[in-house]
């Protein structure tokens, strides 16, 4: 049995090719649960999520990655975090009154543009920037990775409300194929196979089923899962500095026009933090954070 939410690498043995599957569950209800989402924008949120966690297990490093989405439209904005630990969060501002039950994401998100940042604990931060013109999200992704000059990406994602699921196939370096003529019809080959996948086998089937179904004439090693989970990285002490960087005269200010405390909310987890005048206070005299008194959701 795997974790309900995990990640799974595989390997074709005779191709310069590689893959990586994105179930998630708890961790995907853990954000809808937050905030009361219309079915259209939970699902596009949920594939979001799937296609954050298939993108940090593609990268070798320590620290952060998110997508931010912003559009136009009735859903003015999309954001999903994923850490290289494997903690994912995620949330998404909408207009109710202009979504309808069939909308995908061209008709929430028109002239929709995909900011997809790569925030190492070390080293520089990267931001590339993709067009939501597709048909879909993954569609948009894989459009983005094939118009870039890195390795050849693509992308299915699925999401009902319930559980969002994730593929991604990518070319690797020439290895075992040097001929670029035999790469590219490889390449086509297995694309072609994941292409007759269908949104509830991607969403029901296991990863040995899935693989089995779609590849069971190649050599396809299937790795040890990794797991997922929901774990928002607001805390007290980044809400107090968030405080402090306004400055003592605005943060006193504040105080004042709010009844003598300051409530700090997380958009993502809806935890709420307060600073009382003594708090603030003891934050401006280098004090520090104190454990708060009062700390609600």
């Amino acid at each position: 049995m795997h974790d309900p939410d995990f990640s799974q690498r595989f390997l074709f043995d005779d191709y310069d090719v590689r893959g990586e599957l994105v179930a998630l569950d708890a961790s995907y209800q853990h954000v809808l649960a937050k905030h009361p989402y219309p079915e259209p924008v939970a699902q596009l949120l949920g594939e979001m999520l799937a296609a954050g966690a298939l993108l940090i297990g593609t990268l070798k490093f320590d620290g952060l990655l998110v997508l931010q989405a912003r559009s136009s439209g009735s859903v003015p904005l999309l954001m999903v975090e994923c850490s290289s630990a494997g903690e994912v969060r995620g949330i998404a501002r909408y207009h109710a009154e202009q979504i309808g039950s069939g909308d995908g994401m061209r008709e929430m998100m028109p002239e929709g543009v995909l900011a997809i940042t790569i925030d190492p604990a070390e080293g520089q931060r990267y931001q590339g920037i993709v067009a939501l013109d597709g048909a879909s999200l993954a569609a948009s992704l894989s459009a983005y990775f094939a118009n870039s000059e890195q390795l050849p990406t693509r992308f299915w994602l699925n999401a009902d409300g319930r559980r969002a699921r994730g593929l991604l196939l990518q070319q690797l370096p020439a290895d075992r194929q040097k001929d670029p003529e035999e790469r590219a019809a490889i390449w086509q080959h297995v694309v072609t196979l994941a292409d007759t996948l269908n949104a509830e086998e991607l969403l029901a089937l296991d990863n040995e089923t899935l693989l089995h179904r779609l590849y069971h004439q190649e050599a396809v090693r299937l790795f040890d899962p990794r797991v997922l989970r929901f774990r928002c990285s607001c805390s007290r002490e980044r809400s107090a500095r968030a405080l402090v960087s306004l400055g003592q005269e605005e943060a006193e200010k504040l105080l004042a026009e709010r009844g003598g405390s300051v409530e700090i909310d997380c958009q993502f987890c809806n935890q709420r933090y307060l600073f009382d005048a003594a708090d603030v206070a003891q934050l401006f005299a280098g004090g520090g954070v104190q454990p708060a008194s009062e700390t609600r959701h």
